[in-house]
């Protein structure tokens, strides 16, 4: 396709096409109502940007992200140190808190293994889990995994790597549809499945 505008216009279009959700169209839109927006859009946007990008850090215990490290979460004393919940990414725990139906901590594995993207347990943070998991304080890990076959397979490698632990390891129940990720889906089903959990 031609160019309809000037490089910065088609590279600010480029990247925005580059995150999730956005086609080639709908980035033209969200770069046009910025740039029309320049005061009250482009330029609050473009600082937010800039301090997340100094101030945002990965959590050394969990692996999410936060301003701090460790994050609020891990640093809460009020959450139960003996639960924690593993999740593929940093959105699965920003959906799990917005249904406020767990009171534990979190591990963030980093994705899921995938024989056809060439993820093994390596290019997972499945070493740490398996070490907060031997580290006197834990009772029960929950896998908060999505409902497809690399979530499933995931969750089978884990429970076998944790099963000398002696921990409870435990599945979201089945109110998690097939194929669905947790930020997608509403705040009762998450609570629901997570009330509903089972041994893995």
């Amino acid at each position: 396709m031609a160019a309809t505008a000037g490089p910065e216009i088609e590279r600010l279009i480029a990247l925005l096409g580059k995150l999730p959700g956005l086609g080639p169209r709908s980035a033209r839109r969200a770069a046009l109502a910025l740039l029309k927006r320049r005061d009250t859009l482009l330029d609050p946007l473009t600082a937010a940007l800039v301090e997340a990008q100094a101030k945002v850090k990965t959590c050394s215990v969990c692996g999410s992200l936060d301003t701090t490290d460790p994050c609020a979460i891990c640093a809460d004393a009020s959450r139960d140190r003996a639960l924690i919940c593993v999740v593929e990414d940093v959105g699965s725990i920003w959906a799990m808190e917005r249904a406020a139906a767990f009171r534990g901590r979190y591990h963030v594995l980093g994705g899921l293994l995938s024989a056809l993207d060439g993820i093994g347990p390596e290019k997972l943070r499945v070493g740490e889990l398996v070490a907060r998991a031997a580290d006197g304080v834990a009772r029960e890990v929950i896998l908060a995994l999505p409902a497809t076959v690399d979530g499933q397979t995931t969750a089978h490698y884990l429970a076998d790597r944790l099963a000398p632990t002696g921990l409870q390891v435990t599945m979201l129940a089945r109110g998690v549809p097939v194929g669905g990720d947790l930020d997608w889906l509403d705040d009762g089903t998450i609570a629901q499945a997570l009330r509903a959990r089972r041994p893995a």
